[in-house]
């Protein structure tokens, strides 16, 4: 299940903020017929904390029913910054998930150990595999990388999503060593691929899916030439998609491009600026040419 690309679908709501599922699906169902290897959902990309929970039983429910349409894995978002409602969220949304995305415990910034049982109790909980989402930039949260490792050796891990925005030797080692590594900054999902990564959980694949899936094909299949060019051009795109705070460019694109009915973010997070918009679209259209 851990190849490829996986991408971590946006949530569209309509221009009254309702969850707007005919746009969700015809996006899953365009991002996997684009050969994207599954889904991942109630992820950051997908505006999670800021959805009810009726509205995340609903688009788990929508992406399990297209998902099981092309024989793709769906992957589902657990996690906050408690062990408990950690597992009840795990118990709640396993049954219909094929892995579930946890994310390291937030703010806190526990113990490596303690961080350690957390994943375990998940684990425990779940009966599914776990993919952890390691992103210190973001938790606040550096783990060793013995202890990535080790997580990585237990039964109930199947991967990691690694976004250390950076090729360190934390990451030189974890790919040499781990198994199932998912680069989790786009920016880095080539060089990432070439140092053995499965790979990647894409927020920006949501607008070139096509794209970040022959990358992926070419890096895996040794046609080194054609996954630079690649890359080259997927580059400028992903730095225009993430120049203000994710998901609000991909949306504002995705609605240009009639994949999503309407471009709305929740509350924090606001419309991108016309100029962010403008960039975005050239340099995927630079892609497209």
């Amino acid at each position: 299940m851990l190849h490829g690309i996986h991408v971590p679908l946006v949530t569209p709501f309509g221009p009254d903020g309702a969850l707007d599922v005919p746009s969700l699906e015809r996006l899953a169902d365009h991002v996997l017929a684009e050969g994207a290897a599954g889904l991942v959902v109630l992820a950051t990309t997908g505006e999670a904390a800021l959805l009810t929970g009726d509205e995340r039983r609903t688009v788990i429910a929508t992406c399990r029913k297209i998902s099981e349409r092309y024989g793709t894995p769906l992957t589902v978002g657990v996690g906050t910054i408690g062990t408990d409602e950690s597992v009840r969220q795990a118990i709640d949304r396993a049954a219909d998930a094929d892995l579930l995305l946890a994310v390291v415990p937030y703010y806190l910034r526990p113990s490596d150990e303690g961080v350690r049982d957390h994943f375990a109790a998940i684990g425990a909980a779940a009966g599914v595999p776990l993919i952890l989402y390691n992103i210190p930039y973001r938790t606040g949260k550096t783990l060793r990388v013995e202890t990535l490792l080790g997580l990585l050796a237990t039964p109930y891990v199947a991967g990691i999503k690694h976004c250390a925005g950076a090729i360190d030797a934390d990451t030189l080692t974890l790919l040499a060593e781990g198994r199932g590594v998912l680069g989790g900054d786009d920016a880095f999902l080539y060089p990432l691929l070439h140092l053995g990564a499965a790979g990647g959980i894409t927020a920006s694949a949501n607008v070139a899916p096509a794209a970040f899936t022959a990358m992926a094909d070419a890096v895996r299949d040794g046609a080194a030439p054609r996954a630079r060019e690649l890359h080259s051009a997927l580059l400028p795109l992903v730095n225009a998609l993430f120049a203000e705070p994710s998901p609000s460019v991909i949306k504002a694109v995705l609605a240009e491009r009639g994949l999503i009915a309407d471009a709305t973010v929740r509350s924090p997070l606001r419309p991108p600026t016309a100029a962010s918009l403008t960039t975005a679209l050239e340099r995927l259209r630079v892609l497209e040419s």
